[in-house]
Protein backbone atom coordinates (compact mmCIF):
# COMPACT_ATOMS: atom_id res chain seq x y z
CA UNK A 1 0.00 0.00 0.00
CA UNK A 2 1.29 3.42 -0.92
CA UNK A 3 2.17 5.38 2.23
CA UNK A 4 1.06 8.82 1.09
CA UNK A 5 -0.97 11.15 3.30
CA UNK A 6 -2.75 14.15 1.77
CA UNK A 7 -3.40 16.97 4.20
CA UNK A 8 -6.05 19.65 3.81
CA UNK A 9 -5.20 23.32 3.84
CA UNK A 10 -7.04 23.74 7.13
CA UNK A 11 -4.98 21.07 8.80
CA UNK A 12 -1.80 22.57 7.40
CA UNK A 13 -2.69 25.98 8.74
CA UNK A 14 -3.47 24.53 12.15
CA UNK A 15 -0.15 22.69 12.15
CA UNK A 16 1.72 25.86 11.31
CA UNK A 17 -0.10 27.73 14.12
CA UNK A 18 0.64 24.98 16.60
CA UNK A 19 4.32 25.13 15.72
CA UNK A 20 4.35 28.89 16.11
CA UNK A 21 2.92 28.66 19.62
CA UNK A 22 5.33 25.89 20.54
CA UNK A 23 8.31 27.83 19.23
CA UNK A 24 7.35 30.89 21.25
CA UNK A 25 7.32 28.82 24.42
CA UNK A 26 10.74 27.31 23.81
CA UNK A 27 13.83 28.92 25.26
CA UNK A 28 16.14 27.54 22.59
CA UNK A 29 14.74 25.25 19.92
CA UNK A 30 18.21 24.45 18.62
CA UNK A 31 19.23 22.96 21.95
CA UNK A 32 16.71 20.16 21.66
CA UNK A 33 18.93 18.37 19.18
CA UNK A 34 17.82 15.62 16.84
CA UNK A 35 14.62 13.79 17.67
CA UNK A 36 14.87 11.45 14.70
CA UNK A 37 14.45 7.72 15.38
CA UNK A 38 16.62 6.01 12.78
CA UNK A 39 15.02 2.62 13.50
CA UNK A 40 11.64 3.57 12.00
CA UNK A 41 10.54 4.58 8.51
CA UNK A 42 11.96 7.79 7.06
CA UNK A 43 9.03 10.20 6.81
CA UNK A 44 9.52 12.87 4.15
CA UNK A 45 7.27 15.88 3.57
CA UNK A 46 6.95 16.87 -0.07
CA UNK A 47 4.96 18.96 -2.53
CA UNK A 48 2.71 16.65 -4.57
CA UNK A 49 4.31 17.38 -7.96
CA UNK A 50 7.02 16.59 -8.82
CA UNK A 51 8.60 15.97 -5.39
CA UNK A 52 6.19 13.36 -4.03
CA UNK A 53 6.07 11.67 -7.44
CA UNK A 54 9.86 11.36 -7.49
CA UNK A 55 9.90 10.06 -3.92
CA UNK A 56 7.15 7.57 -4.71
CA UNK A 57 9.20 6.29 -7.64
CA UNK A 58 12.12 5.78 -5.24
CA UNK A 59 9.83 4.07 -2.71
CA UNK A 60 8.28 1.73 -5.27
CA UNK A 61 11.37 0.86 -7.30
CA UNK A 62 14.59 1.50 -5.36
CA UNK A 63 14.06 1.77 -1.60
CA UNK A 64 13.44 -1.86 -0.73
CA UNK A 65 16.64 -3.05 -2.39
CA UNK A 66 18.57 -0.32 -0.55
CA UNK A 67 17.05 -1.34 2.79
CA UNK A 68 15.14 1.93 3.17
CA UNK A 69 11.63 2.12 4.62
CA UNK A 70 10.29 5.34 3.09
CA UNK A 71 7.02 7.13 3.85
CA UNK A 72 5.88 10.13 1.81
CA UNK A 73 3.57 12.85 3.15
CA UNK A 74 2.16 15.39 0.71
CA UNK A 75 1.80 19.06 1.65
CA UNK A 76 0.29 21.73 -0.56
CA UNK A 77 1.92 24.77 1.06
CA UNK A 78 5.49 26.04 1.43
CA UNK A 79 5.44 26.51 5.22
CA UNK A 80 4.36 23.33 6.98
CA UNK A 81 7.05 21.03 5.51
CA UNK A 82 9.73 23.11 7.25
CA UNK A 83 7.86 23.58 10.54
CA UNK A 84 7.08 19.84 10.63
CA UNK A 85 10.74 19.02 9.99
CA UNK A 86 11.80 21.42 12.73
CA UNK A 87 9.43 19.96 15.35
CA UNK A 88 10.11 16.34 14.37
CA UNK A 89 6.66 15.55 12.94
CA UNK A 90 8.54 14.44 9.81
CA UNK A 91 12.19 13.45 9.35
CA UNK A 92 12.96 15.41 6.19
CA UNK A 93 11.42 17.45 3.42
CA UNK A 94 11.81 17.86 -0.30
CA UNK A 95 10.20 20.93 -1.89
CA UNK A 96 12.41 24.04 -1.68
CA UNK A 97 15.48 25.90 -2.90
CA UNK A 98 18.35 27.59 -1.05
CA UNK A 99 17.19 31.23 -1.25
CA UNK A 100 13.76 30.24 0.06
CA UNK A 101 15.25 28.16 2.89
CA UNK A 102 17.66 30.91 3.92
CA UNK A 103 14.78 33.38 4.10
CA UNK A 104 12.54 30.91 5.97
CA UNK A 105 15.16 30.03 8.59
CA UNK A 106 15.90 33.71 9.18
CA UNK A 107 12.26 34.70 9.61
CA UNK A 108 11.10 31.68 11.61
CA UNK A 109 14.12 30.75 13.74
CA UNK A 110 14.20 27.25 12.25
CA UNK A 111 17.32 25.14 11.71
CA UNK A 112 16.71 23.35 8.42
CA UNK A 113 19.72 22.46 6.24
CA UNK A 114 20.06 21.02 2.72
CA UNK A 115 21.37 17.51 2.13
CA UNK A 116 21.48 17.03 -1.64
CA UNK A 117 20.12 18.98 -4.64
CA UNK A 118 17.93 16.89 -6.92
CA UNK A 119 16.17 18.99 -9.57
CA UNK A 120 15.18 22.39 -10.93
CA UNK A 121 11.64 23.48 -11.80
CA UNK A 122 11.97 26.47 -14.13
CA UNK A 123 9.69 29.38 -13.20
CA UNK A 124 7.50 30.54 -16.07
CA UNK A 125 5.10 33.25 -17.22
CA UNK A 126 1.75 31.86 -18.39
CA UNK A 127 -1.44 33.33 -19.82
CA UNK A 128 -4.89 32.28 -20.98
CA UNK A 129 -5.32 35.60 -22.79
CA UNK A 130 -2.20 36.24 -24.86
CA UNK A 131 0.11 34.01 -26.85
CA UNK A 132 3.34 35.92 -26.21
CA UNK A 133 4.81 38.29 -23.65
CA UNK A 134 5.01 40.99 -26.33
CA UNK A 135 1.21 40.81 -26.68
CA UNK A 136 0.58 41.95 -23.10
CA UNK A 137 -1.41 45.19 -23.26
CA UNK A 138 -0.65 48.43 -21.45
CA UNK A 139 -1.93 48.24 -17.87
CA UNK A 140 -2.09 44.43 -17.89
CA UNK A 141 -2.16 42.64 -14.54
CA UNK A 142 0.36 39.92 -13.74
CA UNK A 143 -0.03 37.62 -10.74
CA UNK A 144 3.19 36.83 -8.86
CA UNK A 145 3.91 34.66 -5.78
CA UNK A 146 3.66 36.65 -2.55
CA UNK A 147 6.51 35.06 -0.59
CA UNK A 148 9.58 37.25 -0.73
CA UNK A 149 11.96 34.86 -2.50
CA UNK A 150 9.57 33.67 -5.21
CA UNK A 151 8.27 37.20 -5.83
CA UNK A 152 11.84 38.39 -6.38
CA UNK A 153 12.47 35.39 -8.60
CA UNK A 154 9.35 36.22 -10.63
CA UNK A 155 10.40 39.84 -11.09
CA UNK A 156 13.89 38.75 -12.13
CA UNK A 157 12.34 36.46 -14.75
CA UNK A 158 10.39 39.39 -16.19
CA UNK A 159 13.48 41.59 -16.11
CA UNK A 160 15.63 38.94 -17.81
CA UNK A 161 13.15 38.96 -20.69
CA UNK A 162 13.03 42.74 -21.06
CA UNK A 163 9.47 43.11 -19.74
CA UNK A 164 10.54 45.33 -16.83
CA UNK A 165 13.82 46.71 -15.48
CA UNK A 166 14.88 46.24 -11.86
CA UNK A 167 17.13 48.39 -9.72
CA UNK A 168 20.81 47.44 -10.09
CA UNK A 169 22.02 44.89 -7.53
CA UNK A 170 18.57 43.96 -6.29
CA UNK A 171 18.64 40.62 -4.49
CA UNK A 172 16.20 37.95 -3.33
CA UNK A 173 13.99 40.48 -1.58
CA UNK A 174 13.02 42.43 -4.70
CA UNK A 175 9.45 43.75 -4.84
CA UNK A 176 7.53 45.79 -7.42
CA UNK A 177 8.88 48.88 -5.61
CA UNK A 178 12.31 47.97 -7.07
CA UNK A 179 11.09 48.29 -10.66
CA UNK A 180 12.80 51.23 -12.36
CA UNK A 181 11.29 50.83 -15.83
CA UNK A 182 7.82 49.48 -16.59
CA UNK A 183 7.11 50.41 -20.24
CA UNK A 184 3.63 48.82 -20.28
CA UNK A 185 2.64 50.10 -16.84
CA UNK A 186 2.02 46.53 -15.71
CA UNK A 187 0.14 45.93 -12.47
CA UNK A 188 1.12 43.16 -10.07
CA UNK A 189 -1.24 41.00 -8.03
CA UNK A 190 0.52 39.20 -5.16
CA UNK A 191 -0.92 35.77 -4.39
CA UNK A 192 0.09 32.67 -2.46
CA UNK A 193 2.21 30.64 -4.89
CA UNK A 194 -0.27 27.77 -4.96
CA UNK A 195 -3.04 30.16 -6.07
CA UNK A 196 -1.25 31.60 -9.11
CA UNK A 197 -2.44 28.94 -11.61
CA UNK A 198 -6.04 29.49 -10.51
CA UNK A 199 -5.71 33.21 -11.21
CA UNK A 200 -5.12 32.79 -14.95
CA UNK A 201 -8.75 33.49 -15.85
CA UNK A 202 -8.78 36.64 -13.71
CA UNK A 203 -5.45 38.25 -14.66
CA UNK A 204 -3.66 38.81 -17.94
CA UNK A 205 -0.73 36.56 -17.03
CA UNK A 206 0.81 34.86 -14.02
CA UNK A 207 4.30 33.84 -12.99
CA UNK A 208 3.94 30.28 -11.70
CA UNK A 209 6.34 27.93 -9.90
CA UNK A 210 7.13 24.81 -11.91
CA UNK A 211 5.49 22.35 -9.53
CA UNK A 212 2.22 24.28 -9.44
CA UNK A 213 2.29 24.69 -13.22
CA UNK A 214 2.59 20.94 -13.70
CA UNK A 215 -0.24 20.29 -11.20
CA UNK A 216 -2.41 22.65 -13.26
CA UNK A 217 -1.66 20.65 -16.44
CA UNK A 218 0.61 23.34 -17.81
CA UNK A 219 3.84 22.31 -19.49
CA UNK A 220 6.64 24.73 -18.59
CA UNK A 221 8.63 23.57 -21.61
CA UNK A 222 5.71 24.15 -24.02
CA UNK A 223 3.20 26.56 -22.48
CA UNK A 224 5.32 29.23 -20.79
CA UNK A 225 5.52 32.59 -22.57
CA UNK A 226 8.97 33.04 -21.02
CA UNK A 227 10.83 30.45 -18.97
CA UNK A 228 13.67 30.62 -16.47
CA UNK A 229 17.04 29.44 -17.75
CA UNK A 230 18.52 26.36 -16.09
CA UNK A 231 22.10 27.61 -16.58
CA UNK A 232 23.77 28.70 -13.31
CA UNK A 233 20.36 28.67 -11.65
CA UNK A 234 20.45 28.90 -7.81
CA UNK A 235 16.93 27.58 -7.35
CA UNK A 236 17.54 23.82 -7.44
CA UNK A 237 15.24 21.84 -5.12
CA UNK A 238 16.82 19.64 -2.49
CA UNK A 239 16.27 17.09 0.25
CA UNK A 240 16.51 18.87 3.61
CA UNK A 241 16.59 17.91 7.31
CA UNK A 242 16.85 19.60 10.68
CA UNK A 243 20.44 20.51 11.47
CA UNK A 244 22.08 17.50 13.13
CA UNK A 245 20.17 14.85 11.19
CA UNK A 246 22.34 14.88 8.07
CA UNK A 247 24.22 11.76 9.23
CA UNK A 248 21.06 9.69 9.77
CA UNK A 249 21.77 6.52 7.74
CA UNK A 250 18.25 6.60 6.29
CA UNK A 251 18.80 10.15 5.04
CA UNK A 252 22.10 9.14 3.46
CA UNK A 253 20.41 6.23 1.69
CA UNK A 254 17.65 8.46 0.33
CA UNK A 255 20.15 11.11 -0.80
CA UNK A 256 22.05 8.48 -2.76
CA UNK A 257 18.86 7.11 -4.35
CA UNK A 258 17.55 10.57 -5.29
CA UNK A 259 20.72 11.26 -7.25
CA UNK A 260 20.90 7.86 -8.93
CA UNK A 261 20.87 7.24 -12.71
CA UNK A 262 17.45 5.62 -12.31
CA UNK A 263 15.93 8.79 -10.84
CA UNK A 264 17.56 10.96 -13.48
CA UNK A 265 16.00 8.82 -16.22
CA UNK A 266 12.62 8.91 -14.44
CA UNK A 267 12.73 12.73 -14.32
CA UNK A 268 13.74 13.00 -17.99
CA UNK A 269 11.10 10.52 -19.19
CA UNK A 270 8.19 11.76 -17.08
CA UNK A 271 8.62 15.53 -17.23
CA UNK A 272 10.07 16.08 -20.71
CA UNK A 273 12.11 19.16 -19.78
CA UNK A 274 9.57 20.70 -17.40
CA UNK A 275 11.65 19.35 -14.50
CA UNK A 276 15.42 19.13 -14.92
CA UNK A 277 17.73 16.85 -12.93
CA UNK A 278 20.47 18.84 -11.17
CA UNK A 279 23.01 16.04 -10.81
Amino acid sequence: MRNTAKLTTAVLAAGALTFGLTACGSEDSSSAGSSSDSSGPLVVAASPVPHAEILTYVKDHLAKKAGLDLEVKEFTDYVTPNTATEDGSVDANYFQNQPYLDDFNKKNGTHIVPVVTVHLEPLGLYSHKVKSADALKSGATIAVPNDSVNEARALKLLAANGIITLKDGVGNEATPADITKNPKDLKFKELEAAQTPRSLDDVDAAVINGNYAIEADLSPAKDALVLESAKDNPYGNFLAVKDGNESDPRVKKLAKLLTSPEVKKFIEDKYDGSVIASF
